[in-house]
């Protein structure tokens, strides 16, 4: 039985990219000895967030009522997190928050008219554009990039951004995701039953993936 996995993120969370090397390297210890299928969902951390954006450190001292300095020491830690499991951040880190719906729209087409390793390369290059490369996600030319990295179709892509197309479905699965009580991300739904949060090490998440197994196999 293949166990399937719901990733609730959002690609302006530096902690989804470190959730999500912590589960890939879980995964490559697992082996072909437990079948996954991960699944990208959406969740926008700042959906009101302007075109143009807001620099990183006026926007975090704000969000969470905190100094420069101590944003800087929390934002460091996050960089050794994320390096730690195969996620290197730009050197200086992103300059801006931006608003991420139109990356939602673009997991979502992956999704749907590709496969969940298509999902998979794409929401990897896309946190790459974000965290890795530091660029403008505003700038719809960054993230057709992104979409060329991954190996899909860029001209589908840019018809997509161009338009109003999946808006409504991922505004649905917004929906879906924050009525079941997920306020918070990464959030990983294992099987639709078990919940977990936060960017776990790899070894809780292999620990989990493990033991889901085991009780699946004795239930069947």
């Amino acid at each position: 039985m293949v166990i399937k996995i719901d990733y609730v993120s959002d690609i302006a969370c530096p902690w989804c990219a470190v959730g999500l090397g912590g589960l890939e390297i879980a995964l490559k210890n697992i082996g072909d000895s437990i079948p996954v299928e991960i699944h990208f969902q959406p969740f926008e951390l700042n959906p009101q967030m302007p075109p143009g954006g807001q620099e990183v450190f006026e926007h975090l001292t704000q969000k969470y009522g905190k100094t420069v300095a101590q944003v800087r020491v929390t934002q460091d830690s996050i960089k050794a997190r994320a390096a730690e499991v195969g996620f290197p951040f730009h050197p200086e880190g992103r300059k801006h928050v931006y608003n991420t719906f139109d990356a939602h729209r673009l997991i979502y087409w992956a999704g749907l008219e590709y496969d969940p390793a298509a999902q998979h390369r794409l929401k990897r290059e896309l946190l790459i554009t974000y965290f890795t490369l530091a660029v403008n996600l505003d700038d719809k030319s960054n993230l057709v990039a992104a979409v060329e990295r991954a190996g899909l179709d860029t001209a589908r892509a840019k018809n997509i951004l161009d338009t109003e197309e999946f808006k409504a479905e991922v505004r649905a699965q917004q929906e879906k995701y924050t009525s079941m009580g997920i306020h918070s991300v990464p959030s990983i739904i294992i099987n639709d039953h078990y919940l977990l949060q936060g960017a776990q090490p790899p070894e809780a998440f292999e620990q989990a993936l493990r033991q889901i197994a085991a009780e699946t196999d004795d239930k069947n």
